[in-house]
């Protein structure tokens, strides 16, 4: 004579698949949507996150815009200085992250034959105008209402992009993304003291 085998209590075990399924779900749903807090608060300036520069070496390209008091400038006028050449828009977020490293920068280094032109991707010339004013930035700016800069001389959309051009006017390195002052002080500095 056999002996029934036990029946596995199969409701039982499909309320433990759910819940346990459902707790996965909730802790997935947890990891995308809760906001991830910085261990330490604080000045942000060298401990965030930066590109790293690309290094090349092709002619610059040429360029001519109008600044934001409506004079016309060429990158050519600045052969003998190094140019960081930095793409932005006012809507974007890291590109107003960068601005204040990219002024004391400039402050820091002006001297030694270095400057940045700051090219305004497409805002209106009165949006561009209060952001330098907000910003008092003190470097040239240019407007940029044609997308010239992005799509046709440096062919590149993604803001921040900034170029490095040295004294001949070869651009020697590139980066898409915030720059923080350390990647500036490691990767440009050589170039102005070249």
């Amino acid at each position: 004579m056999s002996h029934p085998r036990p029946v596995k209590n199969r409701s039982s075990n499909l309320s433990l698949t759910i819940v346990g399924v459902g707790l996965v779900l909730i802790g997935v749903a947890a990891y995308f949507l809760l906001p991830i807090q910085p261990k330490t608060a604080g000045a942000q300036s060298d401990q965030q996150i930066s590109a790293i520069p690309v290094e090349v070496n092709y002619a610059a390209p040429e360029l001519s815009l109008t600044d934001v008091k409506g004079v016309s400038a060429s990158l050519a006028d600045y052969r003998g200085q190094v140019v960081l050449v930095n793409l932005w828009a006012t809507w974007c977020p890291p590109c107003k992250q960068e601005m204040p490293t990219l002024q004391s920068y400039f402050a820091s280094h002006a001297a030694d034959g270095f400057t940045i032109i700051a090219i305004n991707d497409g805002d209106p010339t009165a949006d561009a105008v209060k952001f330098v004013q907000d910003y008092r930035l003190t470097f040239p700016v240019w407007l940029d209402p044609e997308y010239t800069a992005t799509e046709v001389a440096f062919k590149n959309m993604s803001l921040p992009s900034s170029y490095v051009l040295d004294r001949n006017g070869v651009v020697r390195l590139q980066w898409i993304g915030g720059i923080t002052n350390a990647m500036l002080e490691k990767y440009v500095t050589p170039l102005i003291k070249e």
